[in-house]
């Protein structure tokens, strides 16, 4: 269902080094996730790896040093986070993704990393991969529509990409394009928004060490509804900024437009950072229900600040008007 807001007169969709792991989970997370396709450790572990997931291959990874890169919360539900999705190139409800998107071509793929920088190059998938060692993070990510999920991802730090091309002292943000093919992606069809999809940080956040190049999540590469084969993960941010299905990445001297701020200025801000004290203009941040918990009247959990990464990230807005940058 869509809903014209009649304020803008835009029109929306409506909100409906590997590790024992029996030293973490708990017996009943452990069957519930194991039911789900995958087996993990939680709380610092990295996953097992097992067999693979609907023909989704597994990924190596290691226990991340970052600091923050690790939640104790329980984990959403494997079947939870893979059909339950905003992904509006293959469609408005959540879940068209899960049945759409096995449309997608994810190899070949490559990277244009362009802008200001110094070395500017375009990497395939394969050197993507072997770039930097994989590393398990088990991140909350909380959507502006008031929902969460606890996921637990692989890759490494954007960082390690962006070092690659050495960005010019100019630079100032960073833009991501995404991919925008309308043989593939049926909801490019849509006016929600103006294809490609774009997103943009600055500089210093997309050089943040909590700011994640995903490959993959659950022990296995990403689903393609999830945004293979890479995505951006930036855990303090509501989930529309962690721009999926990249090709690619640009740095610029002036703030990029984004997709969502384009078409609703007043509703989605360029930081769009988790703020329980700026409510969106239709719906209140201070609370959110957790996938995976139960249906619409769940308990609904107190939305925290930054998403709970407060400690890591608070410092890059010292000094900041969160209410007016939102």
């Amino acid at each position: 269902m869509l809903i014209k807001d009649k304020h803008t007169g835009f029109i929306h969709p409506s909100s409906s080094e590997i590790t024992s792991q029996s030293l973490y989970l708990q017996r009943r997370q452990w069957l519930r996730l194991a039911a789900a396709g995958g087996v993990a450790a939680a709380g610092g572990a990295v996953w097992a790896q097992g067999k693979a997931v609907e023909g989704l291959a597994p990924m190596a990874s290691v226990k991340s040093a970052v600091a923050g890169a690790m939640t104790m919360e329980p984990l959403t539900p494997y079947t939870d986070a893979r059909s339950y999705n905003n992904y509006y190139e293959f469609g408005l409800e959540k879940e068209d993704p899960a049945r759409n998107a096995p449309s997608l071509k994810t190899r070949p793929w490559t990277v244009k990393v362009e802008g200001l920088v110094n070395k500017p190059k375009t990497f395939g998938i394969e050197e993507l991969l072997k770039l930097s060692p994989m590393e398990e993070r088990i991140y909350r990510l909380r959507c502006v529509e008031g929902w969460s999920m606890v996921i637990p991802w692989i890759g490494y730090s954007l960082s390690k990409l962006l070092a690659q091309v050495e960005p010019q002292g100019s630079a100032r943000y960073v833009e991501f394009v995404t991919l925008a093919d309308d043989k593939q992606m049926p909801g490019l069809k849509s006016r929600v928004l103006d294809w490609p999809y774009t997103e943009g940080l600055r500089l210093d956040e997309a050089m943040h060490p909590l700011t994640l190049l995903a490959f993959g999540m659950y022990g296995n590469e990403l689903p393609k509804q999830n945004g293979a084969p890479l995505r951006l993960v930036v855990p303090w941010k509501y989930g529309f900024k962690s721009a999926k299905s990249i090709v690619t990445i640009r740095l610029t001297e002036k703030e990029p437009g984004t997709a969502w701020n384009k078409a609703a200025r007043n509703e989605y801000g360029f930081y769009s950072n988790v703020n329980p004290g700026v409510p969106h203009p239709r719906w209140s941040q201070e609370t959110e229900r957790r996938i995976g918990e139960g249906g619409l009247f769940a308990k609904r959990h107190k939305t925290l600040l930054f998403n709970g990464y407060e400690a890591q990230v608070g410092q890059l807005y010292a000094g900041m008007d969160l209410k007016k940058n939102f």
